[in-house]
């Protein structure tokens, strides 16, 4: 039932971002309140994580109103439109705003990576301890590695050791088919960021917004320059901290002037055999394990080249073979009514190896040996 909810929120905010695109101000209002009504919906289904379903429906409703205040107003055509599309500067914010989260992604829900946590944590203390001004904490950093190594983890939880306001940036969240508008939204990102400080933003696939610049279009070049602007801004002092955290899978396709913006480019490699064990436990929590050899998971994960995320879908489907063998009436489509009304009561047995022998059978990794090699020499040159 929670799958069908998220999918229903990730369909209305599709639309909402439609009719933005369209300048239907009244239309956007509309699926920004059926959004936080999906999400209050979540939060009754999630307990758990309730204030965090809440805390996003509260500022979807916010957005809804802002957007229903500016709906009969004229609106501002924009500056350098190729088509004059009008957008009105507060929409900008409202959708900076939506990438805004609190993280509760702490250290400890992140399997191995010891050194790289121990940096960035470092990095954290240094923004807010007394120090000289000669001290000061970096405000750029790169994660570069194969995908699904934990990059958006690592993160999260910089932001929430931080208590820090999160933004969490994918490229598509600031890239738009009309020109000057990805510059206006990287501008607003980051005026934002630093009013509410302290700030990690965090820009996933940063590739795609600083590809390097030979051959590329004119509002691209624009964009990345903003980008650049932006990252090069920030003279305020320790208490508007504002720290740029940035990933990428292809860090040998980023423009040289943003890795100069980035000092410290942090190698995210696959886990080895103490963090898959680590992963493993994490992904596994509450279930009983003592009859699995880790250590023999652990070295066979290494061996197929697996990251976190696939170490991930390795428990998953391990488990879902120990329930499938405990609970063998849900193969019987008569009995799903019955599940689907919460009366059925699932049965769980300890992990064996077993599950995870067909759980092998399944997973399958995208990377080869020569492609982790590019990444090792990337690091060697270009790392630190």
């Amino acid at each position: 039932m929670q799958s069908l909810y998220f999918s229903l929120f990730e369909e209305c905010r599709r639309e909402y971002e439609r009719a933005l695109e369209a300048g239907d101000q009244k239309a956007a209002a509309e699926f920004a309140e059926k959004c936080a009504g999906i999400l209050r919906k979540i939060a009754e289904k999630t307990p758990s994580k309730a204030d965090l379903y809440l805390e996003k429906a509260g500022k979807w409703e916010a957005t809804a109103r802002e957007l229903r205040k500016e709906a009969g107003k004229p609106r501002a055509v924009l500056p350098g439109s190729a088509d004059g599309r009008k957008l009105p500067g507060n929409e900008y914010t409202s959708l900076v705003e939506g990438l805004i989260s609190r993280s509760t992604v702490t250290w400890d829900d992140i399997g191995g990576l010891e050194e790289v946590k121990k940096l960035l944590a470092r990095n954290v203390v240094l923004a807010f301890a007394k120090k000289p001004d000669a001290i000061k904490p970096w405000r750029g950093i790169l994660l570069f590695g194969p995908p699904g190594t934990g990059k958006t983890l690592l993160a999260s939880a910089a932001a929430g050791s931080l208590n820090a306001t999160f933004f969490n940036v994918r490229a598509s969240d600031v890239l738009s088919k009309y020109y000057g508008e990805s510059s206006k939204l990287i501008s607003v990102l980051y005026k934002v960021a630093r009013e509410r400080a302290p700030s990690i933003v965090f820009i996933d696939e940063i590739d795609a917004l600083s590809p390097k610049r030979e051959n590329v279009h004119e509002a691209t070049r624009r964009t990345l320059a903003t980008l650049l602007t932006e990252l090069d801004g920030f003279k305020g002092g320790e208490e508007r901290f504002v720290l740029t955290l940035a990933s990428t899978n292809t860090p040998w396709d980023l423009d040289e002037a943003i890795l100069s913006r980035f000092p410290r480019r942090i190698y995210v490699p696959l886990p080895d055999r103490d963090a898959v064990k680590a992963i493993l436990r994490i992904h596994t929590k509450g279930l009983d394990i003592s009859r699995l050899n880790l250590d023999a998971i652990a070295e066979e994960s290494v061996r197929r080249l697996y990251s976190g995320r696939e170490i991930a879908s390795l428990c998953q489907a391990a488990i879902h073979h120990m329930l499938g063998e405990a609970n063998p009436e849900l193969e019987n489509i008569e009995k799903l009514s019955e599940i689907g009304q919460g009366i059925f009561e699932l049965k769980v047995r300890p992990l064996e190896m077993t599950d995870f022998e067909e759980a092998f059978k399944r997973i399958k990794s995208p990377l080869t040996r020569r492609e982790i090699e590019r990444y090792k020499k990337w690091a060697e040159e270009f790392g630190g």
